[in-house]
């Protein structure tokens, strides 16, 4: 075996986030900048040699040049085996799944989420622990604070392992092993779910679908399941071919980023139902017939109706969602006598909640929603949720939203980003809200009267540890609310997300357009943090 030690020194910029290191393409192709961090992760990680990783990434532009250097180095570092996905491939959700079925050590998964790839894109790493969930802020201090003490790293000499080639090989000492990337997910997927009930609701012929994987990695996971096992037409997955750069579009399935779907089902003779993944499969949007669903909508009408699906016929444990997703499957949770649980936006802090039991379905308001078969939000898994549920029910979306509201009200949503805001005047709008908050309460704001104004923070119910500063709240006693928070997702500046919710019970305003409906909020969020005054902008970049 042909071990390199290569010497090196810190970069100082590889803090991960709430989904590991994301930087640009060009960041991780310095020399050494990948192996650095890579070599932080196995130098944090007590008890791994000898052990099992899976490794995957979203098929981006740089992913399969960094599986084969993260390949060397785990040889290097003395992994026993790699689980690695064919091509390269394996959306974030399979990776969880994996290593939940093998029972692995951990796992490693190449990508950036939603955010645009390419050689000029983004790229990330994120690792995942033992319960295939994201590692908690303690894993990813450690590994952070390795990387500024890092002097060299381990890495095998030695030629590039096949990826596209299914079979078991040898690197050094390590085990290789390529794995067909969609069957043991869809295999998952078919124990959750009555495929013979969707099946059969598609083959009626009454219903018709449109799945979107915007040229990113749920695409040979969408074409197995939809048209070769559920028997949807051939087409119905488009734009299903992962590409390097997401055929220079950008994967975020949101109504602006996703416009060919929202096109099509907002067309003349649209589809019945429609649905759109991100980048690395994690995310969803849901839409009908000329109707769009709101994540938080679509976490409560699942939750809802959660005993018509196989998977959890027996009932729901609890429910967990983001502290800015909208309270709406509060509601629902308080009606079938189950907690509730408000958590920091990041799905690793739903992880606790699950591996105790506390939870079964979770849900973020940025389009991700899951629940505890694996430890990440999935794309996936949600359209066969809501594609379960429409064959039961015999349904349109549509109708299914709008009887849910007339039981449980309707709580309007908005979320409002400024994306690729100056960092400096980003955090000077935050620190002059922080400054406002212990004398906002009792105040009258443009007809609102505030509740309770603070900076939210989370003591996890389970071993007790605390976040704080996580999105500054305004509340008002009539139950709307205004958050902002920084978000760390992106790679350039900051992206400013202002959420908008007001609870509207009376069924004869439901109709009602959302923007029309928060208007007055909108004006008083941007009359409070001097939105126009700190970013220089007229409008939000994204409104979802």
């Amino acid at each position: 075996m042909n071990l390199q030690i290569v010497s090196t020194t810190p970069f100082l910029d590889q803090k991960p986030g709430t989904s590991g290191l994301r930087k640009s393409v060009p960041d991780f192709q310095q020399p050494h900048y990948l192996e650095n961090f890579i070599q932080a992760i196995f130098d944090s990680l007590e008890g791994c040699e000898g052990q099992t990783l899976v490794v995957g990434g979203d098929g981006r532009y740089y992913n399969r040049q960094a599986i084969q250097i993260i390949l060397k180095m785990a040889a290097a570092n003395g992994i026993g085996k790699i689980i690695v996905g064919q091509g390269g491939i394996l959306s974030t959700p399979a990776t969880s799944c994996l290593i939940r079925k093998y029972q692995t050590f951990g796992g490693i998964i190449l990508s950036a989420s939603h955010n645009p790839g390419g050689p000029e894109g983004d790229f990330g790493v994120k690792y995942n622990i033992g319960n295939g969930g994201p590692a908690p802020e303690k894993v990813t201090e450690a590994i952070y604070a390795r990387t500024k003490t890092i002097t060299e790293y381990k890495i095998l000499a030695a030629g590039d392992i096949n990826l596209d080639r299914p079979g078991s090989f040898k690197l050094g000492t390590m085990d290789v092993e390529v794995m067909d990337s969609v069957a043991p997910y869809s295999a998952l997927m078919a124990e959750l779910f009555d495929f013979d009930r969707i099946r059969e609701f598609i083959a009626a012929g009454n219903f018709r679908l449109c799945v979107d994987s915007m040229h990113a990695v749920t695409g040979p996971y969408a074409k197995a399941i939809f048209e070769t096992q559920l028997g949807a037409p051939a087409g119905t997955v488009i734009n299903g071919v992962p590409l390097e750069d997401f055929g220079q579009g950008h994967p975020d399935p949101n109504l602006v980023y996703a416009h060919e779907l929202v096109e099509i089902l907002f067309g003349e003779d649209a589809p019945d139902f429609g649905a759109a993944s991100d980048g690395d499969g994690d995310r969803n949007m849901i839409l009908g017939r000329h109707f769009f669903v709101t994540p938080s909508d679509s976490l409560a009408v699942l939750t809802a109706n959660a005993t018509l699906v196989p998977g959890y016929r027996g009932g729901l444990a609890g429910v967990a969602r983001s502290m800015p997703t909208s309270a709406a499957v509060d509601r629902v949770a308080a009606k079938l006598g189950i907690d509730c649980y408000e958590t920091p936006t990041g799905w690793k802090f739903f992880g606790n909640l699950l591996d105790a039991g506390k939870a079964t379905l979770c849900g973020e308001e940025s389009f991700g929603t899951g629940s505890n078969h694996v430890r990440e939000k999935d794309g996936l898994w949600a359209v066969l949720f809501w594609l379960n549920l429409l064959a039961v029910t015999g349904k349109s979306v549509e109708q299914l939203v709008a009887e849910h509201w007339q039981t449980y009200g309707r709580n309007f949503y908005s979320r409002h980003d400024y994306e690729e805001v100056p960092s400096e005047p980003a955090n000077e709008l935050m620190a002059q809200l922080q400054v406002q908050l212990a004398t906002l309460p009792g105040q009258t704001l443009g007809g609102y009267t505030v509740d309770y104004a603070d900076n939210f923070s989370y003591t996890d119910p389970v071993d007790g540890s605390v976040s704080k500063n996580q999105g500054v709240r305004i509340g008002f006693t009539d139950g709307s609310r205004i958050v902002f928070r920084l978000s760390g997702t992106g790679t350039k500046g900051a992206t400013l997300r202002v959420y908008l919710e007001s609870y509207e019970p009376d069924p004869a305003k439901h109709g009602e357009d959302t923007q029309v409906a928060l208007g007055d909020l909108i004006a008083l969020a941007d009359q409070v943090a001097k939105i126009k005054e700190f970013t220089g902008r007229d409008r939000p970049t994204v409104i979802t």
